[in-house]
């Protein structure tokens, strides 16, 4: 299916900046409401939002690095070509999901990684770009990001060591 815009239409438009993990954003959201650190999970250090919102975009040849938060990520699809998401599960399963508009190629407009899952994810066609939303619950803090390491990664799930090497910046 044919994109509605170009990359440098939405990177434009939506004034995206470079993300550390690779791509590029924009916070749209993040809501007034504060959750307390007595109302939230042991992982929560401090008060947080109860919810935040991006615009999230990457271009072809780009990836989001594997990288786990503290709380659950809806991830939507907005335009350009299908997203490959990739999820490592604690019991070390690897889950390849892909966030695009053709269902019935088994592609999903939705998607949520479980809180404490290390993803990552790259434009699955060489070629394109994949502009996405991402909705986090408890709302995002950098407190709670945490950007893999490749040899610890890798320690901790060979069986995928060559997706890790792949996604990953050291």
């Amino acid at each position: 299916m044919t994109p509605a815009h170009t990359a440098a239409y939405w990177l434009q438009h939506l004034k995206l900046s470079p993300h550390v993990e690779g791509g590029a954003f924009r916070e749209t959201y993040r809501s007034a409401l504060q959750l307390p650190q007595s109302a939230l999970p042991n992982a929560f250090q401090g008060q947080r939002a109860a919810a935040t919102g991006i615009y999230f975009l990457l271009e072809a040849g780009q990836y989001s690095a594997f990288h786990r938060i503290a709380a659950d990520e809806m991830w939507h699809f907005y335009d350009g070509y299908p997203l490959s998401i990739y999820e490592i599960t604690p019991a070390g399963t690897l889950l390849h999901h892909r966030l695009g508009r053709d269902l019935e190629a088994g592609e999903h407009l939705q998607l949520v990684i479980p809180a404490g899952n290390w993803f990552a994810s790259r434009t699955a066609t060489s070629g394109g770009f994949a502009l996405v939303g991402c909705t986090v619950a408890p709302g995002f803090d950098f407190a709670d990001f945490e950007l893999a390491s490749r040899a610890t990664l890798q320690a901790a799930y060979p069986q995928h060591a060559t997706l890790i090497a792949e996604l990953t910046y050291a």
